[in-house]
């Protein structure tokens, strides 16, 4: 019974959201947001099977949901006690491992709806890739981009949180609400997600070419980056123990050591404390590839990997270089943002499972870019 009002609920929201993205935006697509919502389920039921014959967090968090017995606002912290504190209370109404894990799915697909709006309102030119792919439809339905955000977990919800800031910053001032809605949920399940994010917007802010975004809301939106820093560098710090530092810097290099010491122990772990930076970028960005796929996951990701292998390559010329100097506000905010992300990540990640998994959250940032940079490069000839 409780499968049949969570899929009901589901595909209200479907309904009311579409509606009113179609009469806010002439381009919305719902034929293909409903494929895309097929799709999803897909890889929802995949994720599913997967998790109920191998280990999977979603295990964790709906029984720890279920077995909580203490004040619920004890939850209410950012990290792993969050996802147990946004279940709790539908766990504790009866609702099944299989309710939760769909209605967490629909989360991750709320975040290619706004993945969807977010490129086709910046970028209204159809570019083909591989001889005839439509670009934007290939970005939707990356295998991998789906499995990790169809579940109980935080994949699903930071992606939501994220592409609904990457819809909103377009228009911040008339889009606060899921502006703000979108910064509290990647605050709430990677804090410093959100720091990069706000660095990246204000880098867009103050570099950008773009005359369109008025002073009210460049305010707005430093206003807001200096309040979180204000009053959120100090939940940053604490996802590295680094609160009480007093040399912040040496300090993470000593944790992301250790972290990745202890990822790289696992059976799809690799060392990659002595990479050089660029090998630690190709690494989080396009492994695993086909000679070091882990499993027949791994092998399935590597196809994927190839994809933005190629898509990447695109990019690495002189014209994208002079294009990005002179890119709009959007561009330079997706640019950096992605950018600071897979650095960070680069340092504590050392194992191929993981990061498949973080990867899929802040690819899009960087799809946005080549995007863009193809679709200037089409109107150009």
């Amino acid at each position: 019974m409780d499968i049949i009002v969570v899929l009901t609920g589901i595909l209200f929201g479907n309904t009311i959201i579409h509606a009113s993205m179609a009469k806010k935006f002439k381009f919305y697509n719902k034929r293909l947001l409903n494929k895309v919502f097929l799709y999803h389920l897909l890889f929802f039921g995949i994720y599913f099977t997967y998790a109920s014959f191998n280990p999977s967090d979603s295990h964790h968090y709906y029984l720890r949901a279920l077995n909580f017995n203490g004040d619920i606002s004890e939850l209410f912290k950012s990290g792993t006690n969050f996802i147990i504190y946004l279940a709790y209370p539908f766990v504790q109404l009866g609702c099944s491992y299989f309710s939760m894990m769909l209605l967490f799915s629909w989360m991750g697909y709320l975040g290619f709806l706004y993945a969807y709006v977010f490129f086709r309102e910046n970028i209204g030119v159809s570019v083909k890739v591989f001889g005839k792919y439509d670009l934007l439809t290939l970005l939707l339905f990356l295998p991998n981009m789906h499995f990790w955000s169809a579940s109980l977990g935080k994949g699903s919800v930071i992606f939501m949180g994220l592409m609904m800031m990457a819809y909103a910053v377009k228009s911040p001032t008339k889009r606060v609400l899921p502006l703000l809605v979108g910064a509290f949920f990647v605050y709430m399940v990677r804090s410093h997600m959100l720091l990069f994010v706000i660095v990246g917007v204000i880098f867009g802010v103050f570099f950008g070419k773009d005359q369109k975004l008025g002073k009210g809301a460049k305010v707005l939106l430093i206003l807001a980056g200096i309040a979180f820093l204000s009053f959120g560098l100090k939940t940053v710090l604490g996802v590295a123990q680094l609160e009480g530092s007093e040399n912040v810097v040496e300090d993470f290099q000593q944790f992301s050591n250790t972290r990745a010491l202890e990822l790289s122990k696992s059976g799809s772990g690799l060392d990659m404390s002595s990479y050089p930076l660029p090998l630690k970028l190709f690494t989080f960005w396009f492994r695993p590839l086909f000679v070091d796929s882990p499993g027949a996951l791994g092998l399935f990701s590597s196809f994927e990997n190839l994809i933005y292998l190629l898509l990447f390559a695109k990019i690495v010329n002189k014209r994208f270089w002079r294009f990005f100097k002179k890119a709009p506000y959007m561009v330079k905010m997706g640019g950096l943002t992605f950018l600071l992300t897979s650095v960070a990540m680069t340092f504590v990640m050392s194992n191929l499972g993981i990061i498949m998994r973080q990867k899929a959250q802040v690819m899009y940032f960087g799809f946005f870019v080549i995007y863009y940079f193809l679709a200037i490069s089409k109107n150009k000839k």
